[in-house]
Order: C-alpha cells, then structure tokens, then sequence
C-alpha cells in the first residue's frame, strides 16, 4: 500500500535568479589577468652611431605623440620596428599626422654616417606628408633620455 501524503514535498525547483555576489570578484581577477598579460609595444633600439650635439632641448610631450622613423647609413627608414622604402614615408606619415590634430611629433634618429642626400629626402617626404614639428635626435639627447630612467 502507497502512503499518499506522507508530507515530502519535491523542491527542486531552479532559481529565477542569477546570484550577483562573485560578480566582482569575477571581474576584478580577470582584470588583474589582463593587466599581468599585456604587452606594451617599444621601439627596438637601432644600432646606430648616435651624431654628436653640443646643445640638446628636452621634448615634453607624451610618448603616443612621439613618432621615431630610424635612418640608417645605407638609406633604410625604419617606423614601429617595420622597414618602409623612402618613398612611401609621406603616405604613411600623413594619416597619423592628421588623426593626432596635429599634435605629432616626428623624431629623426639617423646615423651619423647617413648621407645628406637621403636625410634631404626624408624632410622632402615630411614635407609632403605636411608635418611641422620634426626634431632630430643626437648623442646629447640620447644620455639624458638615459639618466631620466
């Protein structure tokens, strides 16, 4: 004989309700995950033979505004560790310059056996790209940038 009744009730019921409480914790670890993971991008140092200044003036400005195109003796430009031909310099100049409201400043760091010809070249394609704010980096420049760090 079944007992109808026996006063057991199934409770098994789903909960309507998404519990909240480990939330945060959820995004503050995969915060922390993010931050511990992320690589920030540097220019890889050339090697150049830095040329010689007997007077250097600090750039205060912040490092996004700060575009390096690195020239070596035999003519290569390098910007954001790619090679780029000469020609093409303005083309990709240009756009970066403008989205910046002009705020960009472009850093020349050739070598100092660079022939004029090409760094003649290099302010020729500035010129076109309609940059205004170019400083060229010197040996000066280099041993304070060192001292700062």
């Amino acid at each position: 004989m079944a007992i109808k009744g026996s006063g057991f009730q199934r409770k098994s019921r789903a909960a309507s309700d998404i519990p909240t409480c480990s939330l945060a914790d959820i995004a503050f670890l995969l915060m922390i995950f993010f931050m511990v993971t992320t690589v920030f991008q540097t220019d890889r140092e050339r090697p150049i033979v830095w040329p010689e200044a007997l007077a250097a003036e600090k750039i205060d400005e912040k490092q996004k505004n700060i575009l390096n195109i690195w020239m070596e003796r035999d003519g290569r430009v390098f910007m954001n560790d790619q090679a780029f031909p000469l020609e093409q310099v303005s083309d990709y100049v240009a756009p970066l310059y403008a989205a910046s409201e002009r705020a960009l400043v472009i850093s020349i760091r050739g070598d100092r056996e660079v022939p004029y010809i090409y760094m003649d070249q290099l302010q020729k394609e500035l010129v076109a790209a309609g940059v205004v704010r170019v400083v060229f980096a010197a040996q000066l420049e280099q041993s304070m940038q060192r001292e700062r760090r």
